[in-house]
């Protein structure tokens, strides 16, 4: 490794893809993993304590998310370039990593000479967004979901009753009830249930 090497926090909830990338990316004589994590909150810490360039987070994860752990990272003001890596590269998560800052947005069958690459692109204020991905997500357009509604049906699809929706985000039942019947319509689904799983398909929450 050299002064100038770009430092890599990588997190994944995959003991085997974890080590794998630092094994890979660290054969790069211009990239060094210098931290690792199970989790989004152990990159955001190691981003917090500096020296790191750029994080590689994996979209799913427990505890933290790679979309919280990113969010936490811009809030942080923290001058770190950030990669997302899914297994499934729905467009809406793309939606929501761009809004966030990500300039990165790859997926795990991506061979790993090519994330290094995509790492050194970011790290120096490009862009890289896996074009299938892209091109999915432009045909789809935004995200129709205002917050509150993607809540309810988050909270919906965990099985929650309106009477319970209501009671956990401190609204009126009828309030729940009116936002439930916007979400239908936007997605065009004739159940909460149905609703739910269109969402979570697309990446709308």
């Amino acid at each position: 490794m050299t002064d100038t090497s770009i430092r890599i926090a990588v997190a994944d909830n995959e003991a085997f893809i974890r080590d794998s990338l630092t094994v890979l990316l660290s054969a790069h004589d211009d990239l060094e993993v210098v931290a690792t994590a199970a989790d989004g909150t152990g990159a955001v810490e190691a981003v917090r304590a500096g020296g790191v360039d750029v994080a590689l987070l994996d979209l799913d994860m427990p505890v933290m998310d790679g979309l919280a752990a990113a969010e936490a990272i811009r809030d942080s003001g923290a001058a770190c370039g950030i990669v997302i890596l899914t297994s499934h590269g729905r467009p809406g998560h793309l939606q929501q990593a761009l809004a966030l800052g990500v300039r990165g947005f790859v997926t795990k069958n991506t061979p790993a000479a090519r994330i290094a690459e995509v790492i050194r692109t970011v790290h120096g204020g490009g862009r890289h967004i896996d074009p299938d991905i892209a091109t999915d997500a432009l045909t789809l357009g935004g995200n129709p979901l205002t917050t509150r509604e993607r809540e309810v049906l988050r909270l919906a699809g965990e099985g929650l009753s309106s009477g319970r929706i209501a009671a956990r985000l401190h609204l009126a039942e009828g309030t729940v009830r009116n936002y439930m019947s916007s979400v239908l319509t936007k997605l065009g689904a004739d159940n909460k249930l149905a609703a739910y799983h269109r969402a979570k398909e697309t990446g709308w929450i």
